[in-house]
């Protein structure tokens, strides 16, 4: 049986492809399944520093197969919590590189990844609610990108909307020429293979929680943090390697 999920590891990062061009990569329950194998691989690859999700052909993800849906009568995209949540508390930062357009839950991938990069041809839409149903599971990534007037007005009206859209409202991080796309993907991707593995995953977390806390409390904590990361084992490495003019220990040779 054809895979419908590829994967690819090369200088430090594992690359994961969905492939599913005759219903546009839509999240069938095998794809899914295969989605979150795969996912799994690459986090438990110690070679594997940076993940990229991208897709073959013109559209990234075109959200939940509905063939499927209907002809099985049961839900999906039940494994799509677990597909979402591992991209979302990946320790290794993801990168999602849109080969196209997405669509509805394709737009939860987008959401879930730290960075997410497009070509200004592609577009988008949270088509849910002209089907009758909700962006429900999406929901829980795409409202931690998106301010609530910019959810209300795509989550409400399914309106597609372009690259350039998508970036002012946060859901994209870079739309750039179609033929610049794989040299920004793998600029990004280059950069985040020079941070050291444990601060990757520690500054992901900071990201999110530092703002929630109050403004006293986060001093002293990250006061504590800091001092932890300065004399830990890889910040050591990371001075040292500073001070003797080399790449620290933890940056992929082919990078």
């Amino acid at each position: 049986m054809t895979e419908l999920v590829h994967k690819e590891l090369a200088g430090g990062v594992a690359t994961i492809t969905l492939d599913s061009p005759p219903n546009r990569n839509a999240l069938s329950g095998r794809l899914l399944a295969e989605l979150a194998e795969r996912l799994g691989w690459a986090l438990a690859e110690p070679a594997a520093r940076v993940i990229v999700l991208t897709a073959t052909g013109n559209v990234f993800c075109s959200g939940a197969d509905l063939k499927e849906q209907r002809a099985s009568g049961a839900p999906v995209t039940a494994a799509f919590p677990e597909v979402l949540e591992l991209i979302w508390d990946s320790p290794k930062p993801v990168v999602c590189r849109l080969n196209g357009t997405a669509r509805a839950g394709g737009l939860g991938l987008v959401a879930a990844c730290d960075f997410a990069i497009a070509p200004l041809t592609a577009s988008f839409a949270f088509t849910e609610v002209r089907l009758g149903v909700a962006p429900a599971m999406i929901a829980v990534p795409v409202l931690r990108r998106l301010s609530a007037r910019a959810a209300a007005e795509y989550f409400l009206t399914g309106e597609v909307f372009d690259a350039a859209r998508a970036v002012e409202i946060g859901l994209l991080s870079a739309a750039v020429p179609p033929e610049e796309l794989d040299a920004t993907v793998a600029r990004y991707a280059g950069m985040l293979a020079l941070g050291g593995p444990e601060a990757l995953a520690i500054t992901k977390r900071l990201v999110r929680e530092v703002p929630a806390m109050p403004f006293g409390e986060g001093l002293r904590r990250m006061a504590e943090l800091s001092a932890e990361r300065f004399t830990s084992e890889e910040g050591q490495e990371g001075i040292a390697a500073f001070r003797d003019k080399r790449p620290p220990a933890w940056v992929p040779a082919e990078g």
